[in-house]
């Protein structure tokens, strides 16, 4: 495994640990290879970089039992990679596309690829989710995205961002809230 794959394995570990993901919730996942290298977004693309890094995330989402996502790029209106059965449990409906390197990115088509039995859907709600190299997945996040501070910031030259999401708070400065987070008890 290169130095790339071993930087995303110790990231989702650490994000694994700290948001308190329940199986089988989705994780959405976005990723520049292009980024990772050095490139500037979609002028790098690596099916063998994508492959490496879907592997990886690939291998630990199926340890803690998570789906995974993968966004696809802008040229696919972001649309994601997931198993059907994630797309049948989530009542996902699937959109007829397959991605590539040029026209959905390198680990979404590694994704398309490697998943047992992969549907595109357009869009996603997920419990949490990995952006490598700004490929703004915040439109498939669940409100209320929380980030995630990592040891690491950068998988390669590729800018990390994490985040956990957290059920709205609701009800006005009278409500009580039952959390497991205590910073976000207010009363």
């Amino acid at each position: 495994m290169s130095q790339y794959g071993e930087d995303l394995a110790k990231a989702m570990r650490e994000l694994f640990s700290v948001a308190g993901f329940k199986s089988g919730q989705i994780i959405v996942i976005g990723c520049s290879t292009s980024e990772v290298l050095g490139k500037h977004i979609g002028k790098g693309s690596s099916k063998e970089l994508g492959e490496e890094l879907f592997s990886v995330i690939n291998k630990l989402c199926l340890e803690q039992d998570l789906k995974p996502a993968f966004q696809c790029c802008e040229h696919l209106n972001r649309a994601l990679v997931v198993n059907r059965g994630t797309a049948d449990k989530y009542s996902l409906p699937e959109v007829s596309v397959v991605p590539v390197p040029g026209a959905g990115g390198s680990m979404a088509a590694a994704a398309f690829q490697g998943l047992v039995d992969p549907v595109v859907v357009e869009s996603i709600q997920a419990h949490g989710g990995i952006d490598i190299g700004d490929t703004f997945i915040g439109m498939h996040l669940r409100p209320v995205a929380v980030p995630v501070r990592l040891s690491l910031d950068r998988i390669g030259q590729a800018h990390l961002t994490v985040a956990r999401t957290r059920p709205k708070l609701i009800g006005g400065e009278r409500a009580v809230y039952q959390v497991a987070d205590a910073s976000l008890t207010c009363f």
